[in-house]
C-alpha cells in the first residue's frame, strides 16, 4: 500500500499497475529481444544470457515480477547449488557432478540484470537482489578493484613502456583492453584534436569517437613513438593479426614486481568509470562515457 500511494503522489500509478500484471516470463521475453540480442550485446554474452534465462524461467516465468522477492530469490539459489549438471547425448541426458556455484552465480547475476531494467523502466519498485547475500563463497570469482592513484603509480614504475602506456590511456579513456585498445591503428588517432576514432566494438554503442585527457594524449603520444612503422599502435610479429592479442604475462610479472596483489587489467575500465563517478559524473553520463548499451551489473 505505501508504495502504491508512494506512486500515486510521484504520478507513476498507472505504470505501477501494468507492473503489477507483468509477469516474469513476459519480461524476461521482451529484456532478451531488446536488451541482449545481438548487436546489442555480443553473441557471447547473449548465449550465456539464455543459459542462464532457461533454469530462471523454469521457476519464475509464471510468477508476477512484483511478486518475487530476496528470499525467493536465495531459495531458488540454494536449489541450484543442489542440482547436477546435466549433457545431451546421443543416448539422451547425462547427468555429471553438483554445478559450480561460479554457473548458478552468473544466473543470479543475469537475474539482477534483467530486473535492475525493470526497475529502470519503473515495473519494480526496487530490485530484490539487492536483498541476496549468495549462499556460498565462490573461490576464483573476480570481484571489481579498484586502483588507487599510488597503486597505479607503483604499475607504471613497474611497467614496461608499452604497457605503462595502456594503464594511463585505459585510466584516462576507459576503452576496452584487447576489442578496442590492443587492434588499434595508429590512423585512428587524431591527436591535433585530442581524440580516438572507435570503428569497431563491442556493442553499438562502443562506435564513437573519445575524447582525450592530456595524460591520455601524452600516453597515445609515447606508443607512437615506440610502435615503429606499422599500421597498428601496439604490434607485434608473433601474430599474424599484426598486433598484440594479450597482456596476461606482462601484467601478471609486472604486479608482481610492484608487490601488488593480482586483479585482472579489466579493472583499469572500471577504475576509469569509478573515477568519473567520484568526480560527480551522473550515472547516465558514466555509461555513455564507457559507451555502453545501458549500467551493466
Amino acid at each position: 500500500m505505501h508504495e502504491r500511494l508512494h506512486a500515486r503522489d510521484n504520478r507513476t500509478l498507472e505504470v505501477v499497475r501494468k507492473g503489477e500484471q507483468l509477469t516474469s516470463q513476459d519480461w524476461s521475453d521482451s529484456f532478451m529481444e531488446n536488451y541482449s540480442t545481438p548487436p546489442i550485446r555480443a553473441p557471447k554474452t547473449h548465449e550465456a544470457n539464455e543459459r542462464a534465462m532457461k533454469h530462471l524461467r523454469a521457476t519464475f516465468g509464471s510468477w508476477r515480477l512484483v511478486d518475487v522477492t530476496a528470499d525467493d530469490i536465495e531459495q531458488y539459489l540454494r536449489s541450484r547449488l543442489k542440482k547436477h549438471a546435466r549433457v545431451k547425448t546421443k543416448d539422451g541426458f547425462r547427468e555429471l557432478g553438483i554445478l559450480k556455484a561460479t554457473t548458478v552465480h552468473q544466473e543470479f547475476r543475469v537475474l539482477r540484470r534483467v530486473l535492475n531494467v525493470a526497475v529502470r523502466k519503473k515495473f519494480l519498485p526496487a530490485n530484490p537482489c539487492a536483498g541476496v547475500e549468495f549462499p556460498v563463497s565462490i573461490r576464483g570469482l573476480f570481484r571489481p578493484h579498484y586502483v588507487t592513484w599510488s597503486e597505479q603509480q607503483m604499475i607504471e614504475f613497474h611497467a614496461l613502456e608499452h604497457l605503462r602506456n595502456v594503464v594511463r590511456i585505459i585510466t584516462e579513456t576507459g576503452p576496452r583492453v584487447y576489442k578496442e585498445l590492443m587492434s588499434m591503428k595508429k590512423d585512428q588517432v587524431d591527436l591535433d584534436n585530442a581524440v580516438v576514432w572507435i570503428p569497431d566494438s563491442k556493442t553499438p554503442n562502443g562506435v564513437a569517437e573519445v575524447p582525450l585527457t592530456p595524460l591520455a594524449v601524452q600516453a597515445f603520444q609515447d606508443q607512437l613513438r615506440i610502435a615503429g612503422p606499422g599500421t597498428y599502435l601496439f604490434p607485434s610479429d608473433k601474430n599474424q593479426s599484426g598486433h598484440q592479442t594479450t597482456l596476461k604475462t606482462v601484467w601478471h610479472k609486472t604486479l608482481k614486481r610492484a608487490k601488488i596483489p593480482y586483479f585482472r587489467i579489466y579493472d583499469l575500465r572500471s577504475t576509469y568509470a569509478t573515477r568519473l563517478s567520484a568526480g560527480g559524473v551522473a550515472d547516465e553520463w558514466v555509461t555513455q562515457m564507457l559507451r555502453q548499451g545501458d549500467a551493466k551489473v
